[in-house]
């Protein structure tokens, strides 16, 4: 005769739910109980079927992960983050796509992920006031990373703080004229990371006493075939530019790419910095404010698992340090550069 998770439960003296949890290495769980169940569930020779918990449960074990790509950097390391702290508690996520540099995106449909998910985690994704108010009217764990509204759990970097340490870092070497090479067009909600780095990227120049001509503000829609072309026209029209802050490392190597195309050298004639801590950085020599992309889907993942277990409170969010990677991208500025 098969025993089920209620046979175990009776045999171990707790309920179903700490059965469940015990066994599938879930918090709020003692050593002894866990241990108690995970040896009479030996005993009875039971063994917990996904299927049949997700249904008795009405769980789908299933996380909705939202997110503009999964080619450029940030975004694939914190899913990749993300999903492996998932499986690891034996659940899985489910990846929707957003394109939103081709024309206008197809809208957040929150029926969609109704009956699918327990949850679900916004990665990076530019939405409206009133697709946030969808997503939270699904009453179920509703998380952001990279950026998200005030008044839902986000997962993030402080990116003004990190802009002003990357502009002060380029002022602390001597240069004047810094530039800025910013994200998405559409990507401009309050909360936008776009939007703090710009405001990082003025404060720093306002408190130093620089001016920011007209056109020193480019767009490159943070990937590098279009870094490099906002950077060429930015080159191109302002010869007085001696270093550009980035607010990303792929745009920032598509500065590079246009410097090299114009004959600069870099840093003798323009120093460069960037924002991520891209795998390829080292490769290229990349000055960076580095961040830990994997270690915040991890921290989404496991803040989300807590929410479904409904165990311990979760924080309203988290905010991960970022740090000075200075390689050789940048240098002071020079006497006899042409843009010195």
């Amino acid at each position: 005769m098969a025993h089920g998770i209620e046979d175990v439960a009776r045999a171990a003296g707790v309920s179903t739910a700490t059965v469940s949890r015990a066994l599938r290495g879930l918090p709020n769980v003692t050593e002894t109980t866990r241990a108690r169940v995970r040896q009479v569930a030996a005993e009875l020779g039971y063994v917990a079927s996904p299927s049949a918990a997700s249904l008795a449960s009405g769980r789908t074990r299933t996380i909705g992960l939202l997110t503009p790509w999964v080619s450029r950097w940030f975004f694939a390391n914190v899913i990749e983050g993300a999903e492996r702290t998932l499986r690891a508690s034996d659940m899985d996520a489910l990846l929707y796509t957003f394109e939103v540099t081709r024309g206008p995106r197809r809208r957040v449909d929150p029926a969609v992920l109704r009956r699918r998910v327990d949850g679900v985690v916004v990665v990076g994704l530019p939405m409206t006031g009133d697709e946030v108010a969808d997503l939270a009217a699904l009453g179920k764990p509703l998380i952001f990373i990279g950026a998200g509204p005030p008044d839902q759990i986000t997962v993030r970097i402080d990116d003004d703080a990190t802009a002003r340490a990357a502009t002060q870092h380029l002022i602390g070497l001597g240069h004047r004229h810094i530039a800025h090479v910013t994200g998405d067009r559409d990507d401009t909600m309050g909360w936008a990371p776009v939007v703090d780095r710009l405001r990082g990227w003025r404060g720093a120049m306002a408190d130093a006493g620089l001016a920011i001509p007209a056109g020193f503000e480019v767009r490159g829609d943070f990937d590098v075939a279009r870094g490099r072309v906002a950077a060429r026209r930015l080159l191109e029209e302002h010869p007085e530019v001696t270093a550009v802050f980035a607010a990303s490392d792929e745009m920032a190597m598509g500065v590079i790419l246009a410097a090299g195309e114009l004959g600069l050298r870099v840093p003798q004639d323009l120093s460069v910095i960037g924002v991520d801590g891209h795998d390829l950085g080292e490769l290229v020599g990349l000055t960076t404010m580095a961040q830990d992309a994997p270690a915040q889907g991890v921290a989404a993942a496991s803040m989300m698992l807590e929410l479904i277990a409904g165990g311990a409170p979760v924080p309203a969010g988290a905010i991960f340090p970022t740090r000075l990677v200075e390689r050789r991208t940048t240098g002071p500025v020079r006497s006899g550069s042409p843009r010195g």
